[in-house]
């Protein structure tokens, strides 16, 4: 591939260590990249509120595809630049067919507001009951018909113990149009994000007026969730710890996370 100018990064399992910490290798290597004049957006199912800390720790603030492109944030003027969300009727639709098909699972949505610090806006909201699959939720417990009653950026379905991808599978026998299912870990969780919307077409948003080609992105994952943005990069890496998914969709299989996968792959082009 030649020179790439735009770097695509998913955040958990491929630019995070499993500390969640930014390793001073690949730190360098992205300060490297984007001093030469390279863009470099974060590609992430979190939403825009848990960017921040990615932020921090690479001492800037790039521009990011939050929860699987179904939204663009600025994170250098807090500001969501759009969103795509699922419309009530169709949060209901799903919602019966998750309940029916995976007895027990709990439900919660992602709703965003004009920032990460519009209070106005409960971004997160959960069914009562729902057992979270991260640590340090910051969610808001609602009834079911509360969670239901606005357009959300995706829906999030939970059953602790069981497998995300035997979930997903059940789940795709009986959603076609609602919604594109993923997941980003294995850990019991699936979201449903708008039909059509993924990383893939939140990076393309990006590129498009910044005149930037699929074929010059390099873009890096490790998870289902990753894998449309793969096959459209001109060049898609995978860890070396990726889902196998992720490493059947890629160009190239990098390092794992925790010994500076990205950073071997742009050392490449930015020493």
């Amino acid at each position: 591939m030649t020179l790439p100018a735009l770097i695509a990064c998913d955040v958990d399992g491929t630019l995070l260590n499993d500390d969640d910490t930014i390793s001073p290798r690949t730190r360098h290597a992205v300060h490297a990249a984007v001093a030469a004049g390279a863009r470099f957006i974060l590609a992430t199912g979190r939403p825009p509120r848990w960017v921040w800390p990615v932020v921090d720790a690479l001492g800037f603030a790039p521009m990011a595809v939050c929860a699987n492109g179904a939204v663009i944030y600025d994170s250098a003027a807090d500001r969501i630049v759009s969103v795509r969300t699922l419309p009530v009727e169709t949060l209901g639709e799903l919602a019966e067919v998750a309940t029916r098909v995976i007895p027990g699972a709990g439900l919660a949505v992602e709703r965003v507001g004009g920032s990460v610090h519009d209070t106005a806006t409960p971004q997160f909201v959960s069914s009562p009951g729902y057992e979270h699959a991260w640590l340090n939720p910051d969610n808001t417990e609602v009834s079911i018909r509360d969670l239901l009653s606005a357009p959300a950026v995706k829906l999030l379905i939970r059953k602790p113990g069981a497998r995300s991808a035997e979930m997903a599978a059940e789940l795709a026998k009986y959603i076609g149009i609602q919604g594109d299912i993923t997941y980003s870990t294995d850990n019991g969780l699936v979201e449903i994000v708008p039909a059509g919307v993924n990383k893939a077409t939140g990076v393309e948003e990006i590129a498009s007026p910044l005149g930037i080609t699929d074929e010059e992105v390099v873009a890096f994952g490790d998870m289902p969730n990753d894998v449309p943005m793969l096959l459209r990069a001109g060049h898609g890496v995978a860890m070396g710890n990726a889902h196998p998914e992720a490493l059947a969709a890629a160009d190239e299989v990098t390092a794992p996370n925790t010994d500076d996968g990205v950073a071997r792959v742009l050392e490449r082009w930015w020493a």
